[in-house]
């Protein structure tokens, strides 16, 4: 079989398997080692040489490492001191202890290297669990920023656990005596040294002269090889090619090529990642599995317990409260990609042998199978808290008669808030994020738990009695059902309300908001303001432009009411504005290109 035909054959399983299993919730990473597993050897049989495409793909890992080396800036590492390295090196001790008991108990191995395993399985999935917390909106939660500190922590960690297996596997099969041994120490010592002093001294002027003289792809070019070159060099030294690639990011994280440099890698790395899983996944020997079934489940379910249970033991010693410690922990309990790199690692270095690495592998692609199940429960155990939230600490209201109801303290409420609190206006704010609540009063906000759009927290919150309801709710569809309530029980109050686009504006006007406000209408107006005074304007006349644009704007936003619902209408009437200010501004003197700035001077 030709070359471009295994390409193709790798190309079409990602393409199937991928998009299916993002689909289904399980990620992109279990979709790889599926179709690795289909066309590998154990499956359909349609490539066959695993070890040639394995080598290529490692260096999707090298790729990976160097982007995370990058991410990781000194001043941003000591800012999150606590959370990543605190929070995180106490999850990962606390859950290894055991876990190298049971690897020593499971699979009789020696005391080191049931320490590496249970490293590996103590690690979680950094793709898998940001992802999923990115897509439900809770990296700003309790529970979703100790989890972003303690993966970034395991993502650190991994690095010197690469560097350490080598030597592992040297001193396990007697390759190297003590003299050798310190001898290899004091190289590895000197070749790292002389990366970083290289590196810091030389990679800035040499990113520079491409920059200045060279095009996109002698960048693209010098990328690639800063990367495999930090890499070869570990290597030579018989040390992880990751460790090279990972210092040499660091040393770049704080230079002005960081975001050019991850452009130019990711690419690569995505495909060349990617390949790696899928050579993870043809590796696996189905007749070794089928033999550990019972070994591969009970052990999957240990890890999980293990796992979960230490995660929730460690949030609490830190003072994390009872529900989201528990969030935490089910979120975090399955293993992790880097688990596949160390265990491969283990395996080319003869630490491991593929007896042990196959069900220790199909342990952690089922326990990853198993995340969004989890994650489902995390969910259910967020929403029953908070309805069981204690009355006198977030439902009760203060029986008093502000003129003012804020209903969302997101951003915009905040600021709202400020201004009232400067003038000495009092004001009741509803807040229906529980966690949101609890941060905000940390700051000595007073702020109350409760849903807007309910009839009897508005009653408490002082509506019969209030002036005004501003509604600055984040969900647009919760916000409209606020206002409905309020128009239909309490038509008295005067409702402001933010709004999320131009539609939600026009719904909101035709509900009768006495005030609504397109929340990034203004900011953008003021940017256009300072835009056009950086290209030459005067500000009287940056300022007389934005103004008429904001009036003709607002005007059409009226007269668009009648036909919101009608699309064409809709353009037809923005087009007929945008000729109208064409024509306006170019008969009005103050009006001069901005290319010509001669004719304003004159």
């Amino acid at each position: 079989m030709g070359h471009l035909t295994e390409i193709a054959i790798y190309l079409s399983a990602a393409l199937v398997a991928v998009p299916l299993f993002r689909r289904l919730g399980f990620g992109a990473i279990l979709g790889y080692l599926v179709a690795g597993m289909l066309i590998g050897p154990s499956g359909l049989s349609l490539i066959g040489d695993v070890d040639s495409i394995m080598q290529i793909a490692e260096i999707g890992v090298v790729f990976l490492l160097f982007v995370i080396g990058l991410e990781l800036k000194p001043a941003r590492l000591w800012v999150m001191r606590q959370a990543i390295f605190l929070n995180g090196s106490l999850q990962v001790v606390l859950a290894a202890v055991p876990l190298t008991f049971l690897m020593h108990w499971m699979f009789a191995l020696n005391w080191p290297v049931a320490a590496l395993v249970a490293f590996a399985l103590a690690l979680s999935s950094t793709a898998f669990v940001l992802q999923t917390l990115a897509e439900k909106k809770q990296l700003g939660t309790i529970h979703g920023r100790h989890a972003f500190g303690i993966l970034l922590f395991q993502d650190l960690a991994v690095i010197p656990a690469l560097a350490l297996i080598p030597l592992m596997g040297a001193a396990g099969h007697g390759h190297t005596g003590e003299t050798s041994m310190l001898a290899q120490t004091v190289q590895a010592i000197a070749v790292i040294a002389a990366l970083v002093v290289g590196g810091r001294y030389l990679l800035r002027p040499v990113f520079h002269a491409i920059a200045r003289w060279g095009n996109e792809e002698s960048f693209t070019v010098v990328a690639l090889l800063v990367v495999l070159g930090a890499a070869l060099l570990m290597d030579w030294a018989e040390l992880s090619m990751g460790l090279g690639a990972f210092i040499a990011g660091v040393l770049l994280a704080d230079s002005e090529y960081r975001h050019e440099l991850e452009g130019n890698i990711n690419p690569f790395k995505g495909l060349l990642l990617g390949l790696f899983f899928i050579s993870v996944g043809m590796s696996a020997d189905f007749g070794v599995i089928q033999d550990n079934v019972a070994v591969i489940v009970g052990g999957t379910l240990a890890l999980l317990g293990i796992k979960g249970s230490t995660l929730w033991l460690g949030s609490r010693m830190l003072r994390v409260d009872n529900i989201n410690a528990s969030q935490l922990a089910l979120i975090l309990a399955q293993g992790g990609e880097f688990a596949f790199v160390l265990f491969h690692t283990a395996l080319h270095e003869n630490v491991l042998s593929s007896q042990i690495t196959e069900p220790l592998i199909a342990m952690v692609i089922l326990s990853m199978m198993l995340t969004p199940l989890l994650f489902m429960l995390s969910d259910t155990l967020g929403r029953r808290a908070r309805t069981r939230l204690p009355q006198d600490h977030y439902d009760t209201i203060e029986h008093a008669e502000p003129p003012v109801i804020i209903a969302g303290f997101g951003r915009m409420g905040q600021i709202i808030a400020r201004v009232l609190q400067m003038r000495g206006i009092a004001f009741t704010a509803l807040e229906k994020d529980a966690a949101h609540v609890a941060m905000v009063r940390r700051w000595g906000n007073k702020i109350y738990y409760g849903q807007p759009n309910n009839r009897e927290t508005l009653r408490a919150a002082g509506a019969e009695h209030a002036r005004l309801l501003i509604v600055t709710m984040d969900d647009a569809e919760k916000a409209l059902r606020t206002i409905e309530l309020a128009r239909r029980h309490f038509p008295h109050l005067k409702i402001f309300c933010r709004a999320r686009d131009r539609h939600h504006a026009l719904h909101l006007m035709e509900l009768g908001v006495d005030g609504v406000m397109r929340e990034t209408w203004l900011s953008s107006l003021e940017m256009a303001n300072q835009v056009l005074q950086a290209l030459g304007d005067d500000a009287a006349t940056a300022h007389h432009t934005t103004h008429v644009f904001r009036e003709a704007d607002e005007a059409l936003l009226k007269r668009q009411l009648s036909h919101r619902n009608d699309l064409d209408q809709m353009i037809q009437s923005s087009q007929q504005l945008r000729e109208e200010l064409t024509e306006l501004f170019e008969s009005d003197p103050r009006m001069s290109p901005l290319n010509e700035p001669s004719s304003r001077e004159s």
